[in-house]
């Protein structure tokens, strides 16, 4: 059996110097630093957790594969705003996603709403809901459309509204002027002042602030109309979808990237604070020692760690009351469930919105995700993976053990209750459960609420953090700026960050190119083992899926940095993988035999990993790639 490799390569506790420093790995950082690397810039990435894909990750129980938070995605369609297609195109990095055939279905009132991309259909399910409001519901969803076309799909602007290029834009304007202006006065306004003027019926407000709720976590009086108006009509323009084997793979194919191009990720790396000189960003100090220099950073965590911990008190004390008034969204509790399959019914939607009060956003709402419908490589034949996400109004303090763990125990049955009422038999079907309350979300994502700040009339757009800071070489993408939620939102403020640096550097910018090669793959579902590594040699597939039984641990058993291996390899990262295996630590358990001994698959009354037989297919292959 092979021994861990030379560590020469192993990060020291010395400085380090880049061009950029993105701190940072959730799905805008990621981007960012993917878009940067391909253009030739060093690049290395800092990451608090460690893995890759801070809201956008996953993690796995016996196996199965559980989504931390984002796990319904927009943006991969040929149609409407699609950010993430963009990317991968532009960055060349091959992925498959499944489209769901809904875009979700919403339990409201009695009544099972499918969300079809179609929106004639859409408007015939809701005209029998709301009867009367045929007539209105066809002027409303007609009028969007055409500003949506007009706006946003004929000439698509992959950046954010502070970094837009104006000469580009005013074409758009000078061809359908009345659809931009219509769109511009929607900017101080409510969603609920435009849905006024289409809608009497009372009940029908509820119905869109379940919409917008699901979209950013607002009602239609907080929404502000510039961004309702979009979210209405976007999702059914592109699809919903779900990258093949997980979004494992999503943020995996950044990293690939970013890799293969000379970039450095340093994970378990907690920036701690920045410092200046005659008002400049130099680097980024972290917990362990390290000093990060470059000459550009780009941070990707929230306004409110930025002001308050990171920057200097003198620097950072005209701002630090404006990010204190920033007003969160509502923290969540999710909770991850593993059942017997034939516990959900024929004709389920991998998303279902379960709505217990249709008159106020409150703990009885909630969102199931059974991603396993579409996609049979989560989990094995016969059961599903459950997400619960729901809002949390109390106080979680994790110092206080005992109240703490009651509240978990109380919360957990008040959400079974909630399956076991949709889904009769659910807790008798039950495999696994596991809840995730709001600190557990604070440890690992460095993230007070699920979204970061509210999108809400006056805390909205240009009133957030902007792309280019009040520090000339940083940078910010990330919920907390412009775009606000959203994983096609996150997306593009990677991209305008990455084009304010490039522009800095005096680069190409990354824009819409209508002939550049499409590298996104749509399956319908469900995705099937099959289904995964379709560019890779059959002979070679074996090491990937041996690679994909690993359960990631983030504190393995088996041997400290393997799974950082074996998370890389998973998603074809090679070079990645070898990068990695150089990095593992000296400290004496050196032994492969002994480290497949302790592999949680095999405790776990399954096959070890092969540790020692995948090390040495990423030698060879780092070998010819060398």
């Amino acid at each position: 059996m092979p021994t861990v490799p030379s560590t020469s390569h192993r990060p020291s506790l010395a400085d380090h110097t880049y061009d950029v420093c993105v701190i940072g790995a959730g799905l805008s950082g990621l981007t960012a630093a993917s878009l940067l690397a391909k253009r030739g810039l060093s690049v290395c990435v800092l990451e608090h957790s460690h893995q890759p894909g801070g809201s956008c990750g996953i993690f796995k129980r016996q196996s199965a594969i559980f989504e931390q938070g984002a796990a319904m995605l927009y943006g991969f369609g040929e149609s409407g705003y699609n950010a993430h297609r963009f990317v991968m195109n532009a960055l060349g990095e091959p992925l498959s996603v499944v489209r769901h055939d809904l875009l979700y279905i919403v339990n409201y009132e009695g009544h099972r709403i499918p969300f079809p991309q179609d929106i004639p259909t859409f408007i015939d399910t809701l005209a029998q809901v709301f009867p009367g409001e045929r007539r209105a519901l066809e002027a409303f969803y007609g009028d969007m459309t055409q500003m949506y076309r007009d706006v946003m799909v004929e000439t698509p602007v992959y950046t954010t509204p502070d970094e837009a290029d104006v000469k580009a834009q005013s074409k758009g304007f000078l061809r359908h002027p009345a659809s931009y202006l219509r769109f511009l006065s929607y900017l101080n306004k409510s969603a609920k002042t435009l849905l006024q003027k289409y809608f009497q019926n009372p009940e029908i407000f509820n119905f869109f602030d379940k919409m917008t709720s699901t979209y950013s976590y607002t009602t239609v009086e907080e929404s502000p109309a510039i961004l309702a108006s979009v979210m209405f009509v976007d999702n059914h323009f592109g699809g919903s979808y779900y990258p093949a084997g997980s979004t494992l793979f999503l943020t995996g194919k950044l990293e690939i990237v970013i890799e293969e191009n000379g970039g450095d990720l340093f994970y378990r790396t907690t920036a701690t604070r920045f410092s200046l000189c005659d008002g400049v960003l130099t680097g980024v100090h972290t917990q362990d020692g390290r000093v990060f220099h470059a000459r550009h950073f780009v941070y990707s965590g929230t306004v409110w760690n930025l002001y308050e911990n990171l920057l200097p008190a003198e620097v950072a004390a005209s701002r630090k009351t404006w990010a204190r008034r920033q007003e969160p969204t509502y923290p969540s509790l999710v909770l991850y469930a593993r059942v017997k399959a034939d516990v959900i019914p024929e004709g389920t939607a991998p998303v279902e919105m379960l709505v217990g009060n249709p008159a106020s956003i409150d703990e009885s709402e909630v969102t199931a995700y059974i991603l396993s419908l579409d996609d049979h490589t989560l989990c094995a034949e016969g059961e599903h993976v459950v997400e619960v996400i729901g809002p949390s109004f109390r106080h979680w303090d994790p110092d206080d053990r005992a109240t703490y763990e009651a509240m978990k125990a109380q919360k957990t049955e008040r959400l079974l209750d909630i399956m076991e009422r949709r889904f009769p038999g659910f807790r008798s079907g039950l495999l696994h459960r596991e809840l995730a309350t709001p600190a557990t979300l604070e440890r690992y994502l460095m993230k007070r609420a699920v979204a970061g700040p509210k999108q809400a009339i006056g805390q909205h757009m240009f009133h957030r953090l902007h792309t280019r800071t009040e520090i000339p070489n940083l940078y910010a993408c990330g919920e907390s700026t412009v775009m606000g939620t959203g994983t096609p939102t996150v997306t593009t403020s990677g991209i305008a960050a990455a084009n304010a640096v490039l522009k800095k550097e005096n680069q190409a910018l990354y824009r819409h190119d209508p002939d550049a090669p499409n590298v996104v793959t749509v399956l319908t579902p469900p995705v099937t083992q099959a289904d995964l590594y379709p560019d890779v040699p059959q002979e070679e597939r074996p090491f990937f899926v041996e690679a994909r039984r690993c359960q990631f641990c983030e504190h393995p058993r088996c041997l400290s940095g393997v799974p950082d291996v074996l998370r890389r390899l998973a998603v074809g990262n090679v070079v990645g993988a070898h990068k990695a295996m150089q990095a593992l630590p000296e400290d004496g358990t050196t032994d492969i035999a002994a480290a497949e001994a302790r592999c949680l698959c095999r405790q776990e009354g399954g096959e070890a990993i092969a540790i020692g037989r995948l090390f040495d297919f990423v030698g060879r292959k780092a070998d010819e790639l060398s």
